[in-house]
């Protein structure tokens, strides 16, 4: 059968069961991410030794089955900036952006009158750790819940309409500038240990990626040629952010796939654990899909870890399709992939 064909068939969509028995009720866009690259499945054209490959999955964004909850505060400084207090700690993922976001765009402000700060246990409170693809959708949320509860007293106090902010700095001046707790905790349930049954995620991110690579068979080189990543990401909040984090995730996905392994004992450094280059870089072409997540702020869900782990089944399937043998150990090196082509010959 068809590998498009028999994930179409399969795939997840709303209304469908998961192994722990959770019916997906909302922003379920896995067939969506499969209908976005299906015209590039179809048009694909067979060479020798050029092959194509499919890779999907779904992932729940948070912690798993336990409560994993996000504070977030928003208050008036002197200066009269709006200031966002979060205990989230960007590690290079962009949640300082995106969070900005969420508080400008629930307070229909500009980004010069808001002020950050973040990842400071003596002024900010819990945000849960930066893991699990969960501060978009979580701390994003609880956010959201702050930003949504200062903007309701402003106009209930018939302050913001008219965006008087020097007359809420005068009201509140000497008995303090009101504070505006937001919090989010995504409703799951642990799973059951004698049944394995129960909702361990709120929501999940798909995705979809096709890849097409070229082998040399003589020497097992493996050469990425062209990636195509769709994703459903609930709502984009920050495009550059998103984009940025698929890209990283393609390139994660072809060192996971074709170079890199830890062997304990061996590996001393970067002189013998290979990772990806710009060199070693395919074309991507990144699609979005939009099915919008009712808990999320805005819709969003997320993409961090997403991004990566449709690349290395994808790369592996477009390798079998090359070659007409299918790896079944990564990394599936030059060496490797050598031994296997001896072997069918």
């Amino acid at each position: 059968m068809d590998p498009y064909d028999i994930r179409l068939k399969n795939g997840l969509r709303k209304g469908s069961l998961t192994a722990t028995s959770q019916r997906l009720e909302a922003s379920v866009g896995y067939i969506e991410t499969l209908r976005v690259i299906e015209p590039f499945w179809r048009k694909k054209k067979k060479t020798p030794f050029r092959g194509f490959g499919l890779g999907s999955m779904f992932y729940g964004m948070g912690n798993t089955g336990i409560s994993n909850p996000s504070w977030a505060h928003v208050t008036l400084r002197e200066d009269g900036k709006i200031c966002l207090h979060t205990g989230v700690c960007d590690i290079g993922q962009g949640s300082d952006t995106v969070l900005l976001q969420i508080l400008c765009e629930t307070l229909d402000v500009s980004e010069k009158d808001v002020a950050l700060v973040r990842a400071d246990t003596d002024l900010t409170s819990d945000a849960g750790s930066t893991s699990a693809s969960r501060q978009t959708y979580i701390s994003g949320r609880a956010v959201y819940n702050a930003a949504l509860k200062m903007r309701e007293f402003l106009e209930k106090e018939g302050f913001y309409r008219k965006r008087d902010i020097k007359g809420i700095l005068d009201a509140y001046k000497d008995k303090g500038y009101p504070v505006f707790e937001g919090y989010f905790d995504p409703p799951t349930t642990a799973l059951d240990p004698e049944t394995s049954r129960g909702i361990p995620y709120a929501t999940y991110a798909y995705a979809t990626h096709m890849t097409e690579v070229e082998v040399d068979t003589r020497t097992g080189y493996t050469k990425v040629i062209k990636v195509y990543a769709c994703h459903d990401v609930g709502k984009v909040i920050n495009l550059k952010n998103v984009k940025g984090q698929i890209l990283g995730g393609v390139a994660m996905g072809l060192g996971f796939a074709l170079m890199e392994e830890y062997i304990p004992g061996k590996t001393r450094s970067f002189d013998n654990y290979y990772i990806p280059t710009s060199m070693d870089m395919p074309d991507v072409e990144v699609f979005l899909v939009e099915d919008e997540e009712p808990t999320g702020p805005f819709g969003a869900k997320g993409v961090g870890e997403p991004a990566l782990i449709p690349q290395a089944a994808s790369i592996v399937n477009a390798i079998a399709d090359a070659t007409g043998v299918r790896p079944y150990e990564l990394p599936c090196d030059m060496e490797r992939l050598k031994k296997i082509l001896k072997v069918r010959r």
